[in-house]
């Protein structure tokens, strides 16, 4: 049978969000930002350098080392008219996106194209690097929206982007990048490049908290999920089961799935990290029954069969199995999970966030872990002047 609901809506999953709440600058040091926190249904307040005290003993905190590339380029044709391209997903020579950060010479990206009608097929724009050195763009698919990027240094795709690019800040916070959000828009553990956006709950973080966290013998582990564009897309339609879900590339590693088999308590690192945990349940599902693609799709765990679904640990093995059997360290899959109310929790018991705009698919997914509670969470985070959105403050969600 299936358990996918017929209608949700949208109506149910808003809140006003006055703009002066919306944080457009980070603060001065990243853990001095406020904590609200939820355990058991009770609201308390904090900060964030505080949250070692909160996090339980034992437990283990699955962080997302994400980095986010510079994907924003701009090209000024000859007749003075501005060009933006939004660099979204990879095609070739490698649809992998730590790969494609790695390609030298040329490489083609699905993008989003700023003044697209100024732009024709036929011509190419070039943006001067170093060195006399030029990066040459030009459209392959118009329709699509595909871009092939040539550039005739040796230089990997990754720091032509450096050279060449701006961090993709979200459209809310409506200023232009300062040489402090190169840092500030990057979690300290960062390391594999290939998100467009931060995933902002690991913004917080700095040394001396993980440090703090680690004396309680609270343990840390990272994958990878390189957060899209999607996450800024709103949901524009009343039923929120028709929004289209973009797909995000994960990384999951043998490691990864050994820690989670010896952990009992696992507290995820933002929204990111728990889609990617919980896309990896799912997996070990598809596994289970013979299929090998590591794709999830929007409604997958609803839409499924059910019956008797496996335990946490069934499904875990089930990946780890398969990794050892084709000789892996790792894998990558792509899940366009959707999570939202009714949808059971399978591996995360804990989840780090910032405060979501209303009507997201982000706010779906924290009423889905919290329940009803949610208003209650943002009405109190409002009425203490907690600040919203990625340079916002953080939320620490334990509901048992």
């Amino acid at each position: 049978m299936k358990n996918t609901p017929t209608e949700i809506s949208l109506n149910d999953y808003t809140y006003n969000l006055p703009e002066e709440k919306i944080a457009k600058e980070p603060l001065k040091e990243r853990s001095d930002s406020k904590l609200l926190t939820y355990k058991n249904g009770i609201l308390g307040h904090d900060v964030f350098n505080n949250i070692a005290e909160h996090i339980p003993s034992g437990a283990c905190l699955i962080f997302n080392n994400t980095r986010v590339i510079p994907a924003r380029l701009f090209f000024v044709k000859d007749t003075g008219a501005l060009i933006e391209i939004f660099l979204l997903e990879p095609l070739a020579p490698t649809n992998e996106v730590a790969s494609a950060m790695l390609v030298k010479n040329t490489c083609v990206w699905k993008c989003m194209i700023g003044n697209l009608k100024k732009w024709k097929e036929d011509q190419a724009l070039r943006l001067e690097l170093h060195d006399g050195q030029q990066l040459k763009v030009k459209i392959t698919d118009r329709q699509q929206q595909l871009v092939e990027f040539t550039w005739d240094s040796n230089e990997v795709f990754v720091h032509v982007l450096e050279a060449a690019g701006k961090i993709p800040l979200p459209p809310y916070i409506n200023r232009e990048v300062t040489f402090e959000d190169q840092e500030r828009y990057q979690t300290v553990y960062s390391k594999f490049e290939g998100a467009v956006a931060a995933p902002t709950a690991g913004l917080h973080f700095d040394d001396k908290t993980l440090e703090s966290l680690s004396k309680k013998k609270v343990d840390f582990d990272y994958l990878t999920l390189h957060v899209s564009a999607g996450t800024f897309q709103p949901i524009k339609v009343d039923n929120v089961l028709e929004h289209a879900m973009h797909s995000e590339q994960v990384v999951v590693t043998l490691e990864n799935i050994n820690t989670l088999l010896s952990k009992n308590f696992i507290v995820s690192v933002g929204t990111t990290s728990m889609r990617t945990l919980e896309s990896l349940y799912w997996y070990g599902v598809k596994l289970i029954n013979g299929e090998t693609e590591f794709f999830i799709n929007k409604l997958y765990p609803y839409d499924h069969e059910a019956g008797v679904l496996p335990s946490k640990s069934d499904a875990l093995e089930a990946v780890k199995r398969y990794l050892i059997e084709k000789s892996l360290t790792q894998i990558t899959g792509q899940t366009e999970i959707f999570i939202f109310p009714g949808y059971k929790f399978r591996i995360c018991n804990g989840l780090i966030t910032n405060f979501h705009l209303p009507g997201s698919t982000l706010i779906l997914l924290v009423a889905a872990f919290i329940g009803e509670d949610w208003r209650e969470v943002y009405k109190k985070a409002i009425a203490n002047d907690y600040r919203f959105l990625s340079y916002g403050d953080s939320s620490l969600l334990l509901p048992s």
